[in-house]
Formats: C-alpha cells, structure tokens, sequence
C-alpha cells in the first residue's frame, strides 16, 4: 500500500534544509559526523517510504550502512582498504569504487544505493530523498578525504563519458 503524500512535501523540503545546513556546516569545520547526523532524517524517511522488494532492500541496506558509518566516524576507526584488498579499486554493484579508508568507502556505497533508490523507485519524494543522500555522500566523502573525493568524480566522469560512447 502506498504511503500517505500528506506531508510528504514538506517533510522532503525540511530534510532537504537538513541535509544542506549538514553540509555547509560539515565542510566549514572538516568534521564529517556532522553531516553524517544531518542526514539521518533524510535516510530514515527513506527507509520508510520505500515500498518495493528492491527497493526496500536497497534502503535498509543504506541504513545499515549508514549506521556502521556513525560508529566508523564517531570512533575514528581506520582500516586501508586498499592495502588490504591490494588494489587501489573494487567494482561494487557495477561501479568502481576508490578503496582507501573504510570511513570513505560507506558514504561511496551509500552513494550507490542511492542511485539504485532513484533509478528503481517510482515515486518521486522517494526519488527526492535519494538525491539529498546521493549529494550529501559526496560532501561525507570530501569532508574524510578530498583526494579519494577528486578521485571518484574522475572515476564517475571517465565510466559517465565511456556510457556516452
């Protein structure tokens, strides 16, 4: 059954107020747990509005993510990925991901859930709730590590252009 639209507007646009206060104020101070809190209405309205078997999937996951994500930050837990794994990136869900921090690789996979959230659901504040995470992760991600940042918009600008192709 369908969610109720009743509120559904306004409550997006105060996410949304959220979300964008999380990252002004995230990227003026480096502290990237800020804008990780300013984004748990957003994620978990999501996780309530989402109605498909994908789709439901997708949005718990994003919250399990999310919520591994606080502890990693809030505990200041490192782990190289990259030293581990032995490469500089791993395809994930068909997209390349940059490895490096663990802190950095939640946000990456919660940026490509998001995405699947936009692509598969229909309706549109589950698709407006899924851009406010897909943008607020980019600002997480620069916030933890600016060079794995500029590295995943060259990785997300060389697969845009090799699809154009």
């Amino acid at each position: 059954m369908a969610k109720p639209y009743k509120h559904a507007a306004l409550i997006c646009i105060v996410v949304t107020i959220l979300a964008a206060i999380g990252i002004i104020i995230g990227l003026l101070t480096l502290r990237p747990i800020i804008t990780i809190i300013f984004l748990l209405p957003a994620v978990i309205y999501e996780v309530y509005r989402t109605e498909g078997k994908s789709t439901k999937l997708a949005a718990w996951v994003l919250l399990i993510v999310f919520i591994v994500e606080i502890i990693l930050v809030a505990a200041n837990i490192s782990f190289n990925l990259a030293t581990f794994f032995g490469e500089t990136e791993k395809w994930i869900a068909g997209h390349r991901v940059p490895l490096g921090d663990i802190k950095v690789v939640g946000p990456v996979i919660m940026a490509i859930l998001s995405i699947i959230l936009f692509v598969r659901t229909r309706g549109r504040y589950t698709k407006w709730l899924a851009v406010i995470i897909f943008v607020t992760c980019f600002a997480i991600v620069y916030t933890l590590d600016p060079t794995v940042f500029s590295r995943l918009v060259r990785i997300g600008v060389k697969e845009g252009l090799e699809k154009i192709h």
